[in-house]
């Protein structure tokens, strides 16, 4: 019975994750971000986080970034409060300017 149980909630981990909400992510990338990038993601303390300055990454290495931060710099990483997805939204709303 426990395998049973065990099974389940590994083959029901996706439809259990919690959906990705883009008026939280998009205030977390204003308010949380901004803290350092600068409210209008210009750069302040950290680089210039818009679009024009990020094209030359992909969605998956800003996914990194976010999740895992940058060893050596105020970047922290937010691995223990967002998740993947989150991540992967984050990143692919900065490298478009706007929700996707």
């Amino acid at each position: 019975m426990a395998r049973l149980i065990a099974l389940f909630l590994v083959l029901a981990a996706p439809a259990l994750a919690k959906p990705v909400d883009p008026v939280a992510l998009e205030r977390f990338v204003v308010q949380d971000c901004g803290s350092c990038h600068g409210l209008t993601l210009k750069g302040g303390l950290g680089p210039d986080i818009r679009p024009q300055s990020l094209e030359h990454y992909d969605t998956d290495i800003l996914q990194g970034v976010i999740l895992d931060g940058v060893p050596g710099t105020p970047m922290p990483p937010w691995r223990p409060l967002i998740t993947e997805a989150e991540a992967a939204w984050i990143a692919d709303y900065l490298l478009k300017g706007e929700a996707p």
